[in-house]
């Protein structure tokens, strides 16, 4: 015969007790003096943009805060015409790698087992492996030959150069998706075309955000594809306006740094906002 006491303690829920976990104190130590790696730069940058000439170099904190160094930076790049071009060419850039390289990404996923699609798998992942100093000088004479040297031409490149990784990190989801979805709207009469644009895109959305917030920071920040491209001068992007702060006997350094915080800016509070998407977005990307 059970007892009462018996019984209250059988329907007792059990308390489960977690042990802490031991803190890795080593670990902690190494992430603490690498994130000075960022830190101590990223301080340099801003007191620096904040000084007088005469007071730039030192990482002591300036005696008078000279924020006009932020508009007379504005004013020596001509800022709101280069950030205009550096926009147009990002979000045109990041509009047509979301339309062509997913698209590519979904034929050569679903085709892996044919020859032909294997081959463009392995061709276009093998590129992303080649320097491109190596083709950069073949790159700038095919564009200009083509008459591409402009921002149409830039953005091409961008589409095209990013290819490869695009593709590495949308097929692994793609085949992650099931392909009953897409037996079951052809059975309904889909088309291929409509099967993706109405299914596989949409489920799509965290690997389409990380691809697109990747080629939108290479884009803004690039440097030396708008150096070899662009030979008009009114379309020079932020990185190609602020080369003028280099000069053979002299630097502004404060000038120099309040422009560089500036094209800094934006890139730095989107990735801030959606950093979930593109650690998210490479992780489902990897693992099939």
């Amino acid at each position: 015969m059970i007892t009462m006491s018996a019984a209250i303690t059988s329907t007792r829920p059990v308390k489960k007790y977690r042990k802490d976990r031991n803190i890795n104190w080593w670990l902690t130590a190494a992430v603490a003096v690498l994130s000075l790696t960022v830190l101590v730069p990223l301080y340099f940058t801003i007191v620096t943009a904040l000084k007088t000439p005469a007071e730039a170099g030192t990482f002591s904190l300036p005696t008078a805060w000279q924020w006009h160094n932020f508009a007379d930076a504005s004013a020596k790049v001509n800022y709101p015409k280069a950030a205009l071009n550096s926009a147009i060419i990002t979000v045109a850039a990041v509009v047509l790698t979301l339309l062509t390289n997913t698209f590519v990404a979904y034929a050569v996923a679903r085709n892996m087992d044919k020859r032909f699609f294997r081959f463009l798998y392995y061709f276009f992942i093998a590129a992303m492996f080649v320097p491109f100093p190596v083709v950069m000088l073949p790159i700038a004479k095919q564009m200009g030959s083509w008459h591409l040297d402009n921002q149409l031409g830039l953005i091409l490149l961008y589409m095209t150069l990013g290819l490869g990784t695009n593709l590495f990190i949308a097929t692994g989801f793609i085949r992650s998706i099931p392909i009953s979805l897409e037996e079951a709207a052809r059975i309904d009469g889909a088309s291929t075309w409509r099967i993706f644009w109405k299914i596989i895109f949409p489920l799509m959305s965290p690997i389409n955000a990380t691809i697109a917030i990747l080629t939108a920071l290479w884009a803004w920040n690039d440097f030396l594809l708008p150096l070899i491209i662009l030979t008009d001068q009114s379309s020079q992007t932020i990185p190609l306006a602020q080369y003028v702060f280099s000069s053979q006997f002299a630097t502004n350094y404060p000038m120099a740094f309040a422009s560089y915080l500036m094209a800094m800016a934006p890139v730095l509070v989107v990735y801030v906002l959606a950093q979930k998407w593109v650690i998210g977005g490479v992780m489902r990307g990897a693992v099939k």
